[in-house]
């Protein structure tokens, strides 16, 4: 097997702010696995939340390169198995390895990625699209500037339900919104019985995750579903989240790809939980990759691309919210630049 590193640079085509930070470029690291003549991709975003640049990320991954090369292919979990051992101190590494195994393995086998699952894909939820923190008449421009039916809203400000009484009277869309973990107890129960009217569909993430007690209390109280983010990073933290949130929000860069989402899937439904994936404003590789999940899922934020100024690939087609499958093997993702 050989390996390739492809290190990007995307701007956005706004300002991107969310309730802890601004940013006008994504940085990425592609990452390409080829075996007998075929090249699967991988992505995973630099994050400076959780330390995880695209320098340290090559490092992490160049450290192992020899190992790594040395790896049949046989399936995609085995492979995640081995690597797991390496890349735990690096979920984000470990993520764009994994992808890239996933759609290696379904393009030996002639199939696209869900295919390989066997999945139904006729009754797929359709992709949120987000807009940024930003003044109230910006964020309404935003909205306007491209029509969708469901929003997810930033919040984490000091107008924050006045920013979703003005946003809803230009749509008919269905909005969730995601707090980021800006708000206090006494604030999410204010905020959430505000907007049960305002037709917004469920809060994610609206406090710490270290605050179990204000959670739990929360969660109690609630008008809306709480959808865990920060609170669920990894496998293990499905389970912490029983109890403190109605659903959760998988990361493949966070938890480590593919393999363990779909464990994590498995487990969140048997615990009666609902189950999202999200965007960390990955390119259509990333995007390519999420998408054969959807049939697992009740919500989907894939928006990532839609946000960009540009992109790296082609694959995936978003249209009114809708996912379109490339015609090709695996998860449809190449690389145009």
């Amino acid at each position: 097997m050989q390996l390739t590193l492809h290190p990007f640079e995307l701007k956005f085509k706004h300002t991107f702010t969310i309730s802890r930070k601004s940013k006008d470029v994504q940085p990425l690291l592609v990452v390409a696995l080829e075996q007998d003549g075929l090249t699967g991709l991988g992505e995973t975003a630099d994050n400076s939340y959780y330390n995880m640049t695209v320098p340290r990320l090559m490092d992490d991954i160049n450290a192992h390169r020899s190992f790594i090369e040395s790896l049949p292919l046989t399936t995609p979990e085995e492979f995640w198995e081995f690597l797991y051992p390496l890349f735990k101190d690096n979920m984000f590494a470990l993520c764009a390895l994994d992808l890239a195994a996933h759609d290696l393995y379904a393009k030996l086998l002639n199939k696209k990625l869900y295919e390989v699952w066997g999945l139904d894909i006729s009754h797929n939820p359709l992709t949120d699209y987000t807009i940024g923190i930003d003044t109230i008449e910006n964020m309404v421009s935003k909205l306007k500037e491209f029509p969708w039916p469901i929003y997810k809203i930033k919040l984490g400000t000091k107008d924050d339900i006045a920013i979703i009484k003005e946003l809803r009277r230009h749509t008919d869309a269905i909005f969730r919104v995601d707090a980021n973990c800006a708000w206090g107890v006494d604030e999410t129960l204010r905020n959430a019985a505000a907007f049960v009217s305002l037709g917004v569909e469920f809060i994610e993430q609206p406090m710490p995750a270290a605050d179990l007690d204000g959670m739990k209390k929360v969660f109690e109280e609630s008008a809306l579903p709480l959808i865990a983010d920060e609170s669920c990073i990894i496998e293990s933290d499905v389970k912490k989240c029983k109890g403190y949130f109605h659903g959760i929000n998988i990361k493949l860069t966070k938890c480590g790809g593919i393999t363990p989402a779909r464990r994590m899937i498995t487990q969140a439904k048997q615990l009666g939980m609902q189950v999202m994936t999200g965007s960390m404003n990955e390119s259509t590789v990333g995007t390519s990759a999420v998408a054969h999940l959807l049939p697992y899922l009740d919500y989907v934020d894939m928006d990532g691309p839609l946000l960009l100024a540009e992109d790296i690939a082609d694959g995936v087609k978003i249209i009114d919210g809708k996912i379109l499958y490339a015609d090709r093997p695996g998860t449809g993702a190449i690389l145009i630049k």
